[in-house]
């Protein structure tokens, strides 16, 4: 019985100096002056972390304004409030910004102060998401890297918006309201490091114009497009990643080569009005055709390469990378023809 309690003593001991030690710790890197400092700052309706001083937490607080934000504050989390306006006088003395999180909130074009948001020169990602938007925010920061603006209300994006965000690398306009005439040959003028664009939920009839070279992800889902003019991946000869689901895209609509692209990797369209497989590339290694009018597949028609070429060559050839074929939904019957099989040997799944 004595050696149980000196044992619970014991570790009651340890346990209490390393508590100790760690809250000392965290005192000692902050001082202790620092610590009072931080505390007295961090605006009463909000959460200041003391293992995170460089972050200020405001989120689902029923918020209607932005509170002062101190100057040592990075990341800035103001999500899920009542926000209606965005002004530059909480943003004074936060000039290391680099993050802000302003998703599900209520604010409007008119209740953005001209040039707030353009002052944050350090700012890096802004989330502008679930709002009450009609047009693309200017001016924007240049530092920006992602901007963040999908299920707004958006019909019209400014002239010259995007024409200074050279760092910008993702952008997503998915769900709001864009029609083909929102989208002019120099709209995206100026994003030479985008790597992503998301456009899908949107009203599209066309294939958007001008979307810059170095796009590495293209997302079209849920629009109304019809045709993919001849050659347009030839100005986009990045794109690796590229959903078309949910379209109304037939075969007429596309070209005989339209998606025989080298650096597709990842092709998507599902849910459209085709009856044939399209050509495809040779380095194409997702395919996603399923919920079409498909019938039936040839796989000596279909196949990227002769097939006599590749039983010449086995694995040192050319073979097709194809992996993954998905046409579940159509009017295929089961089993997979055997010349599918033939000239991908790489599918490791087929659903059908």
């Amino acid at each position: 019985m004595i050696l149980k309690v000196c044992t619970s003593l014991l570790l009651l001991f340890l346990v209490n100096s390393v508590w100790t030690r760690t809250v000392r710790q965290v005192y000692d890197d902050l001082g202790l002056d620092h610590w009072s400092h931080y505390t007295s700052e961090c605006p009463q309706e909000c959460f200041c972390p003391p293992s995170f001083p460089n972050a200020l937490y405001c989120d689902n607080k029923g918020l209607k304004e932005i509170p002062p934000i101190p100057a040592r504050i990075w990341y800035l989390y103001l999500q899920n409030n009542q926000i209606e306006t965005l002004s530059g006088k909480p943003f004074v003395n936060a000039t290391y910004l680099r993050w802000i999180n302003l998703n599900k909130n209520k604010i409007t074009n008119s209740g953005i102060e001209s040039g707030a948001l353009s002052k944050l020169k350090r700012l890096l990602y802004l989330f502008l998401e679930d709002n009450e938007l009609e047009e693309v925010p200017a001016p924007l920061p240049v530092s920006l890297e992602q901007l963040r603006l999908a299920r707004n209300k958006i019909s019209k994006i400014p002239e010259g918006v995007f024409s200074h965000l050279e760092n910008l690398t993702m952008l997503d306009l998915h769900q709001n309201s864009l029609l083909d005439s929102a989208l002019q040959s120099d709209t995206f003028q100026g994003l030479n490091n985008l790597m992503q664009l998301n456009i899908a939920k949107n009203s599209l009839k066309k294939m958007p114009l001008s979307i810059p070279a170095n796009t590495l992800q293209l997302f079209l889902d849920n629009n109304s497009i019809e045709v993919i003019p001849e050659n347009y991946f030839s100005a986009i000869p990045k794109v690796t990643f590229l959903r078309l689901n949910y379209n109304k895209l037939s075969d007429d609509g596309i070209p005989p080569n339209g998606f025989n692209v080298s650096s597709i990797l990842d092709l998507q369209l599902s849910h459209n009005q085709l009856t044939k497989i399209p050509p495809i590339n040779a380095h194409l290694e997702h395919l996603h055709l399923d919920h079409n009018k498909i019938k039936s597949v040839n796989g000596t028609q279909i196949c990227p390469v002769s097939i006599a070429l590749e039983e010449d060559y086995g694995y040192y050839g050319n073979i097709p990378r194809l992996r993954y074929l998905r046409l579940d939904g159509n009017e295929i019957q089961p089993p997979i023809p055997l010349d599918i099989m033939i000239c991908f040997r790489l599918l490791q799944a087929v659903v059908i």
